[in-house]
């Protein structure tokens, strides 16, 4: 099976690392194009794909195509290649708020797609990807996605329902982490460690905290009990963030997040 990718910019970038890294393809068996010289001639000399200088090449030669534009470009690149889909062709979406109602009409006929929502830490190989399908999209082809999808980190089926919410909690969650981690550095800097310093404590405190979670399997509450002493520093900070309203900051952010989402 030959993979394309109509797009070449950070997200596809990624995933073409993951599938070579983890040897799922050679790079003779992946393709790919870009409206941008610049991403063609990066991904040509870092990956060693073949590239074609347009959209409809590339789904000529592909067997499964993933459609890594911007949301705003998928009307115009599906109503390009639409007269050029095979029965068999499979096609991945990584666009927030497009759904598989809304692309088939645009591709105005039956096709096997996969909706998916991957994030920014797929570029160094712990991305999280939420995913579902069309029901013509056979277990087998499903499965096939799911290999490429967990190259670059994890992949979980969801119901296409909760894609907004896979959004909010996942797909543009990295921003609030990046801004969270660079407050304790400011924080951290304030009271008196050299900037570089405070960036990789607070950085290495969120990755293994999380890295806690997932592993341990406990609830995110009771390993955060496990680190407030009675009278202790970390219950005054929890304490402050508590009167500051962090978790409900939090919370109206991801369902802002899963609204737009809906909306897009």
């Amino acid at each position: 099976m030959k993979i394309g990718f109509i797009g070449l910019g950070n997200m596809a970038s990624a995933m073409i690392g993951g599938i070579l890294t983890k040897g799922i393809k050679r790079p003779d068996q992946l393709v790919g194009t870009d409206c941008m010289p610049d991403s063609r001639d990066r991904a040509q000399e870092i990956y060693q794909i073949q590239i074609t200088e347009t959209n409809a090449d590339t789904v000529k030669e592909a067997d499964m195509i993933f459609l890594s534009v911007k949301p705003q470009f998928y009307e115009e690149v599906i109503r390009e290649i639409k007269d050029l889909v095979r029965p068999d062709q499979i096609f991945v979406s990584i666009a927030p708020g497009k759904t598989i109602s809304w692309i088939g009409s645009i591709f105005e006929k039956e096709i096997k797609l996969v909706r998916c929502m991957p994030n920014t830490p797929a570029l160094v190989g712990e991305g999280c990807t939420g995913v579902c399908a069309s029901p013509n999209v056979t277990e087998d082809e499903l499965d096939e996605v799911m290999t490429i999808l967990s190259s670059f980190g994890k992949a979980s089926v969801v119901k296409e329902n909760l894609m907004d919410a896979v959004v909010g909690v996942s797909g543009s969650s990295p921003a609030y982490v990046f801004m969270f981690i660079e407050a304790m550095a400011d924080a951290a800097v304030a009271a008196g460690m050299p900037r570089n310093q405070a960036y990789e404590f607070a950085a290495q405190s969120v990755y293994g905290s999380a890295k806690m979670v997932l592993e341990t399997g406990k609830h995110p509450g009771v390993l955060k009990d496990m680190v407030c002493s009675p009278g202790g520093t970390t219950i005054e900070a929890v304490r402050i963030l508590e009167e500051k309203g962090f978790r409900s900051a939090v919370m109206e952010a991801v369902l802002g997040c899963v609204e737009k989402s809906k909306k897009m």
